[in-house]
Formats: structure tokens, sequence, C-alpha cells
């Protein structure tokens, strides 16, 4: 089975010299990947051209130009509007023409669902697509939606992420019957507000493995498989995750370079700081999903180096594979039966 990716080449904060080298990594690691660079034709061979693919590489490299960029602070109803040859506007119209697979992006989020909302649509019964991505915990990690697309979702649509997330979960973490929990201020039942209490009720009426409400640190105990919330707080989970991560950093490294002594310790402690490093490392659990798209589109950090982006290609290398958005629209369109 042939699995093919296109790159949005141009976007995020590093762009080309970035996209280029994981995508060259990824060719190396998945020996039936293809990947569509989108971009500046020029710039991209001028990129390829540094790294030197083996003849058997740049078989699976193809190159779609694009004359326009998504900036990071662009509006995306102007991106929307405006730029139709956009490299993320061409990298996900080549999702819709069955060109590609899956689709890969490190630019603006906004823009990006924005972009992918219009030219894919989302499933039937479907109303708004969601972000799901991975989490650091005690026990590895966990998977969290929505993490930004929305900010004031209805009970209904929560039901919604819940059960894309369930089966994402399950299809690209070999999970039977993941454990979902939904996020909340305490775990008693008479805890949070009305629109959180009538989430729970559909969630326990689902036939999800809905084990109840869960408190912000259940995220990184890794108490379930699955954390449902709206975006509004699941972004704000995600962005403290990574400053609390990147304090813990800043502290260890004060606290070792204090002086000679501390010194010797951290030398001694070396390959013990590094796993603890790669532990909390965000660019390990780069790339979200924007789940309920009638396409795969794996958002990348914008910051991402080479070594991050390549994990939301592998993400977007395994989402394709397990065919994900065949089975999100098998379920939904059973649960519309039902309904019926």
């Amino acid at each position: 089975m042939t699995i093919k990716v296109s790159i949005d080449a141009s976007g995020g904060d590093h762009g080309i010299p970035v996209t280029i080298k994981a995508g060259i990594k990824a060719l190396g690691v998945f020996k039936d990947l293809h990947i569509t660079f989108v971009g500046d034709q020029s710039l991209i061979k001028t990129e390829l051209n540094k790294h030197s693919p083996s003849d058997k590489t740049s078989a699976r490299i193809q190159i779609v130009h694009a004359t326009e960029v998504v900036l990071m602070d662009e509006s995306p109803a102007l991106a929307l509007r405006k730029k139709k040859d956009s490299s993320m506007r061409v990298a996900i119209n080549l999702v819709k023409s069955n060109e590609v697979d899956a689709c890969v992006s490190a630019g603006n989020t906004g823009a990006l669902m924005a972009i992918s909302r219009f030219v894919l649509k989302t499933i039937k019964g479907i109303d708004r697509p969601a972000i799901m991505g991975r989490m650091p915990t005690m026990t590895g990690h966990t998977h969290m939606l929505d993490l930004g697309a929305n900010v004031d979702s209805s009970p209904q649509a929560l039901l919604e992420f819940a059960t894309m997330g369930a089966i994402a979960v399950e299809q690209t973490e070999s999970i039977s019957r993941p454990t979902v929990g939904l996020l909340n201020i305490g775990e008693e039942d008479m805890k949070g507000n009305d629109k959180i209490k009538k989430t729970s009720e559909l969630l326990k009426a689902s036939n999800l493995n809905y084990t109840g409400f869960v408190e912000g640190d259940d995220i990184y105990k890794g108490t379930v498989d699955l954390v449902v919330c709206d975006g509004f707080e699941g972004n704000i989970a995600l962005k403290a995750s990574e400053g609390v991560a990147a304090m813990m950093g800043l502290y260890l490294k004060r606290a070792f370079t204090r002086n000679w002594l501390t010194k010797i310790v951290a030398l001694i402690a070396t390959p013990v700081l590094k796993d603890f490093k790669a532990s909390l490392d965000p660019g390990k659990y780069n790339g979200a999903s924007l789940l309920g798209l009638r396409g795969i589109v794996v958002k990348s950090h914008g910051g991402a180096k080479s070594d991050s982006f390549f994990m939301a290609i592998s993400e977007a290398h395994l989402e394709a594979n397990a065919k994900i958005i065949d089975k999100i629209s098998l379920q939904v369109s059973k649960e519309l039966e039902k309904d019926e």
C-alpha cells in the first residue's frame, strides 16, 4: 500500500529548510510513503539539492508550485478569500482531489482550519471539526480534544468530539474501547456547569467507554486514553503544559550551573537529564489531527524544527494507513441511523 502525503512546505515559522529535511527523513523511515512538497518550486528544488536524496527517494518526491504563503499572523478569513494559490490551500486541494491521502502543515492554525473546512467539508453528522493531539503523562501519553478549534461547544458537539477521538485512538494506538473522560473542575457528579453535566449524560448514554469526569491533573496521570473538553479549556491546558515544561527546564539549568560543584553534578547526571528533557519535549508529541473533516489534515506546531515536524508527518502516515476517515464516517453514520 502506498501512502501519499502533501506537505505545506512554505508554512510555519521556519518553512522550507525544516519541512524538506523532515520530509526526507520520513521518506527514509517509511518506505511506502510518497511526498508532494507544495510551495515555491525553485526554493524547494534548491533545498532538496542540499540534502542529495537518493534516486529511490527522489522517485517518491513530487513538487507542486504555489505562488503564495499564508503568514502566521494573517487573518483566516483573508487567507481563505484572497490566497487561493497559497501552499496551504494547494496542499489541502490535493487531499480534496484524492491525489494524496493526507496533508501536513505548520502554518497558521486558524487559516488551516478555515481552509480545510471550506475545501474538504465535514463528515455527514459532524457539525464542527476538532483538534486532537497527544499529551505527555506519567505512563506515556494520552489524547485530548478539542485543543482550540472551538471555544463554545455544545454538549452534542462534545459528544461528537468524543466519538471521533475514541475511533482515532482505537485505530492509531490499537486500543480496544479506549477510556474516555470529560474534563471538569471535579470528579463528583454535582461539579461543573450545566453544559458539562448535560454532556456527561450524553456520554453515559452512548456506546463509548466513558469513565466520568477527570480533573486537570488526571491529564498528566494518564487516567484515561482520551480527554474530552471544549477548545477554550483544551488550548489553555496545552499551552500551560508547554509553559510548565519550559519553566522546569529553565529552573534545572539554573540549578545545575550555579557553581562548579553543581556543574560537576550536572555532568554526572547528564544521561538522566537527557531522558527527562526528552520526556517533556513538546516536539515528541507534535502533530495534531483536525478530526471531523472529509480528509486527513495534521497540524504541526508553527515553530517545529525538523525532528518535530517529522513527528507530524508520522502522524499523517499513521492515520492514512489506519483509514480513520472511513472509520469515523461509518460510526457516525450508524449513530445517525439509530436516531432516525
